[in-house]
């Protein structure tokens, strides 16, 4: 009995401390079913688990190691041995906040201090007539980035194995909260708030476990393009740079922007509609729909509708920025060309001259902007499991 207690105790101990981290974590083999509910269990009563565990392995581990025979004393001392590195490796080696952590010194200056790249892509975000943008490449390795722009707190995130950038308001039922990125959720990262413990998806801000359990985080609207155009549109915008702390982790993201990373979680597939490739998604009216990477590089320009709600999705002539604009420009429903002499669109109407920042140049609309929708460049992996009714536009 003694010899069972221990064995069953000892399994305990060692399994629930790799089943609490293998759920949420990108290991061979997880991700793939849904078990975040017995991932949050896990954790929430992990002490009682652990507690369980050394008190059926207390009075036996004693007995042995106390005892006359050498071979069980230091069989067991090994196991313990080896429980106590799982321990470790399992709680401050493998954890995600363990591994990603947040800048230690945020800065953000103006463009004519900028360091960076104009062919580095950000997340760009624009309140109250102040505009600021967050690279990557930086925000990819944090995953979060907190800061107030035009008075108002947000919470910038960005998943690099689903390529997901989104903002959120990090308020939780009207309070300011602070999250900790704990995992990952069918690849996407997943964050923990101080409060309530309870866990929410990266991709929209919803909390999948815990107390808070259905729930949204506000989104705030946002961009992705690189920073040369953005800084075209937004002349006053200021750029975070990187932190000096993180110089060697920054490497590694190094060629994410142009989808050229190796191993399987990061990498890019040039072949359409594959885990890898690279969609615009957009939301309309609660319909969604997958636009192809390739297919926009070849069109560049795209008129479609979802859900009866116009829009086109038009890719910049720097081949890596894209908008996504509604086509209804005053009472009209436009339906664009793109020049490929001017590098500029052209509505079949009135043949009137548009420019990649979505403003009307010259003809009868002349001044008028297109109403920008919002949209995400994303895995199609990532984009199909998180929107499973959605549709892919085929070009003709």
């Amino acid at each position: 009995m003694k010899v069972l207690f221990f064995a069953l105790g000892i399994l305990l101990l060692i399994g629930v401390e790799i089943a609490r981290v293998y759920f949420i974590m990108p290991f061979p083999g997880s991700q793939v079913e849904e078990t975040i509910a017995l991932a949050y269990f896990i954790q929430t009563y992990i002490w009682l688990i652990r507690a369980t565990g050394i008190l059926l392995i207390a009075f036996p581990a004693m007995y042995y190691v106390k005892g006359n025979n050498p071979n069980y004393k230091w069989t067991i001392v090994a196991i313990l041995t080896f429980w106590l590195i799982v321990v470790y490796a399992f709680n401050f080696r493998f954890l995600a906040d363990k591994m990603f952590y947040q800048p230690e010194h945020k800065i953000l200056v103006k463009a004519d201090k900028n360091k960076l790249l104009k062919n580095k892509l950000v997340i760009g975000v624009t309140i109250k007539g102040e505009s600021k943008a967050y690279p990557i490449e930086i925000i990819g390795y944090h995953h979060q980035v907190r800061d107030t722009i035009g008075g108002e707190e947000v919470m910038i995130t960005y998943c690099t194995v689903c390529r997901t950038g989104r903002v959120f308001q990090p308020l939780v039922d009207g309070q300011a909260e602070t999250f900790r990125l704990v995992g990952m959720d069918h690849f996407n990262a997943m964050f923990e708030d101080s409060r309530t413990k309870s866990w929410w998806r990266q991709v929209n801000g919803e909390a999948i476990a815990g107390p808070l359990k259905g729930k949204m985080l506000i989104e705030v609207p946002s961009e992705q393009m690189t920073l040369g155009v953005w800084l075209a549109l937004h002349p006053d915008s200021y750029v975070l740079q990187p932190d000096s702390s993180f110089r060697e982790q920054y490497k590694g993201l190094e060629k994410y922007d142009e989808g050229k990373m190796e191993g399987s979680l990061e990498r890019h597939d040039t072949l359409s509609w594959q885990d890898k490739s690279w969609v615009v998604g957009v939301i309309a009216n609660l319909q969604s729909k997958a636009y192809d990477w390739n297919d926009l590089k070849r069109l560049h320009v795209i008129n479609d509708e979802i859900d009866h709600r116009p829009l086109v999705v038009v890719l910049d002539n720097d081949n890596t920025s894209f908008h996504v604009w509604s086509r209804v420009a005053g009472k009209d429903t436009l339906q664009f060309l793109f020049d490929d002499s001017t590098r500029e669109m052209v509505d079949k109407r009135f043949n009137s001259v548009w420019n990649l920042s979505g403003q009307c140049q010259d003809g009868p609309q002349a001044g008028m902007k297109l109403v920008p929708v919002q949209a995400y460049q994303e895995y199609w992996h990532s984009w199909r499991i998180f929107h499973p009714q959605t549709q892919r536009f085929t070009a003709r």
